[in-house]
């Protein structure tokens, strides 16, 4: 009976055992969302003190509250966020104002896109030529950074489109090409603003991070145009993990009921939160 007895004890032992790694891998399905973004491109990310906060930071914190899961939010160096996405090792998504490219899109799936955006020039006043759009906007074609030292954000579409402005590609004459300009590139656009006047004499970066990058007036931001008729546009998308389909499914969800959702300025919900991280 004693040996019996003992028998029975680690056989109860293993069925619990067993039975929490079942629960365990259910739990599974609830863990922490982990998110990588880079924390210097107000106002979609930004440090508020200690904390990371920012239109896409709220973004995915709607995508969490749905699937009743925590978010979990990491600042990394933008150039590694989709490999590290496409990897789902240490992350399940990057929300970092990223641009759909036909190359990213290889190694991550892309959300819907949710925010137009234009590349911009910062630069101090006086010292590029200023033309007009179609519009009568005020503007700066690419053909005015000739000879220029041009800070970018490392791996940003800034980055992508300075160096096919200097160095073209097959089929395709940059605009500045042989001009003598030159590509700085930087962890983040702060740091390349920070340099301005001594290092760089511009620098391209997205249009909202350099309106907040200008907002206390030391240097003007103006688009950047082909010709008066052609900006140069793009569109961010959240990155996701190729296994993570339902993820994927909430997080359009989400995107889209804020798309429709507009406010009495007309303004969809989006477009609201960027107003209110700029402080408007």
């Amino acid at each position: 009976m004693k040996k019996f007895g003992k028998i029975m004890v680690i056989v109860l032992a293993l069925a619990t055992l067993v039975g929490a790694c079942f629960a365990f891998t259910a739990c599974n399905d609830k863990e922490a969302i982990v998110v990588y973004t880079n924390a210097f491109f107000a106002p979609f990310e930004y440090y508020e003190g200690t904390e990371i906060v920012g239109v896409d930071i709220d973004i995915m914190n709607k995508v969490g509250e749905r699937m009743g899961r925590d978010v979990e939010f990491k600042n990394v160096e933008f150039g590694i966020i989709i490999d590290e996405v496409s990897s789902g090792k240490m992350c399940d998504v990057g929300a970092a104002g990223i641009t759909w490219t036909e190359e990213r899109a290889e190694k991550v799936a892309f959300s819907v896109p949710y925010y137009k955006s234009v590349q911009y020039v910062i630069f101090a006043e006086g010292s590029l030529p200023v033309s007009e759009n179609v519009d009568g906007d005020d503007v700066v074609m690419w053909s005015a950074l000739a000879g220029k030292k041009i800070g970018v954000q490392l791996d940003t579409t800034g980055d992508i489109y300075v160096g096919l402005e200097i160095d073209g590609e097959e089929g395709y004459t940059g605009a500045i090409q042989n001009t003598g300009a030159k590509k700085v590139q930087y962890k983040n656009a702060q740091l390349a603003v920070e340099s301005l006047g001594t290092q760089l004499d511009v620098v391209v970066v997205d249009e909202l991070p350099a309106q907040y990058l200008t907002k206390n007036g030391n240097y003007v931001a103006l688009p950047l145009y082909y010709d008066a008729e052609t900006a140069t546009e793009e569109e961010y998308c959240i990155a996701v993990n190729k296994g993570q389909t339902e993820l994927l499914e909430n997080i359009n969800a989400v995107l889209n009921e804020m798309m429709k959702e507009l406010n009495g300025d007309g303004d969809n919900a989006i477009e609201a939160l960027v107003k209110q991280h700029f402080g408007l």
